[in-house]
């Protein structure tokens, strides 16, 4: 699956895009592979879009879906 990452977490990581094949799985099982993988990462309050829509901690993530990591913005 393709991982795209935003902001703070393509800083931590030192990259924008991930690709890792991690199979399918849940959102929830996703967010803990990848702090199991890259314990760095904040991903607390990070949301979670598949394929250009939000996801659930509860929906499925496809080996071939894109994944992106969109923390929270602040604006003024």
């Amino acid at each position: 699956m393709k991982i795209l990452c935003f902001a703070h977490l393509s800083e931590q990581l030192g990259t924008h895009e991930l690709d890792l094949d991690l199979g399918s799985t849940t959102v929830a099982d996703f967010r803990l592979e990848m702090k199991r993988r890259y314990p760095e990462l904040l991903l607390d309050h990070v949301m979670i879009a598949v394929n250009e829509q939000f996801a659930d901690d509860q929906d499925q993530i496809g080996p071939n879906d894109t994944v992106a990591l969109l923390p929270p913005v602040s604006g003024g």
